[in-house]
């Protein structure tokens, strides 16, 4: 049974860090090159992140129980460390910055964003927003070198 686990976790963390990869770094990008209308494109590469991080917040919740079979040592692992940090960091692109995002979107129309007087303002959020995506990816592989080295 403790293989199973062990396995299980491995397939979790794939999932999530592979997802976050595949949707950040190929579909995103893939939907701004193909459509010519941003605002479609902008609005599809949202609704794929916000699949991701409900599923990073899945992915983790497992994850983080699963780490609790360490019982007190649990705090001084970095791969549990490693896991919180990845679903804090999930939890605010999702419920602080992409609302924020949302509502300069809103405000901006019938422009496109970047076409409006919010553009700096949303430009600089979509940055902080970046660089968080870019903070959990590579924590996201440190996070499976760990999950396939111990398995």
């Amino acid at each position: 049974m403790k293989k199973y686990h062990e396995g299980l976790s491995v397939l979790v963390t794939s999932a999530w860090v592979g997802g976050m990869w595949v949707i950040g770094y190929v579909a995103a990008p893939v939907l701004f090159q193909t459509l010519a209308d941003k605002s479609l494109a902008g609005m599809l590469a949202g609704k794929l992140f916000a699949v991701t991080a409900y599923m990073g917040m899945a992915c983790a919740a497992y994850l983080l129980i699963y780490e609790y079979k360490y019982g007190r040592e649990v705090a001084r692992r970095s791969v549990f460390w490693i896991i919180a940090i990845m679903l804090l960091l999930d939890l605010l692109g999702h419920f602080g910055l992409q609302p924020l995002l949302a509502e300069l979107k809103t405000q901006a129309l019938p422009l496109y964003v970047m076409d409006s007087p919010n553009a700096g303002r949303f430009s600089l959020l979509h940055g902080v927003a970046s660089i968080i995506f870019l903070v959990q990816s590579v924590l996201g592989a440190i996070l499976l070198l760990k999950s396939y080295i111990k398995a």
